[in-house]
């Protein structure tokens, strides 16, 4: 089997399940193309997983989608980011975190300024490690 060539689940509810969850993130990740500061690639690279699992059909629907499709195809082979989309990544993801940490977070919440702090932090060291294309 291919690289894009999927591998449903033979379990029906599995596959079910794979398929309901798909459908989730590819709402969510056409809700981001609308919202600025929700990301679409990442909840399309979610559902393409979803639908690896679930679904040719709509598999080849989101890695041949001409907005995300791409950078989801890009990701599955392995291909890594344009350094363009990199640099866009860290400054729209660290806007809205420092948004959060200053303004968004009450300072009480000093525990969710920290796992927002870390999880900022494991993003940017996820996007570092990506290679460049």
């Amino acid at each position: 089997m291919g690289l894009h060539t999927v591998e449903p689940k033979t379990n029906g509810l599995h596959r079910l399940l794979w398929l309901v969850l798909g459908l989730v993130f590819t709402g969510i990740g056409i809700v981001g193309i609308i919202i600025p500061g929700l990301p679409t690639t990442i909840f399309m690279i979610l559902a393409v997983g979803c639908f690896y699992r679930s679904s040719q059909r709509l598999y080849d629907w989101v890695i041949n989608h001409k907005y995300f499709g791409e950078h989801v195809k890009r990701f599955r082979e392995g291909r890594g980011m344009p350094k363009k989309a990199k640099l866009m990544a860290f400054l729209s993801m660290w806007t809205f975190v420092f948004f959060a940490l200053l303004f968004g977070i009450p300072d009480q919440l000093i525990w969710a300024k920290i796992i927002t702090s870390l999880a900022a932090l494991t993003g940017t060291g996820y996007i570092l490690q990506l290679p460049v294309s």
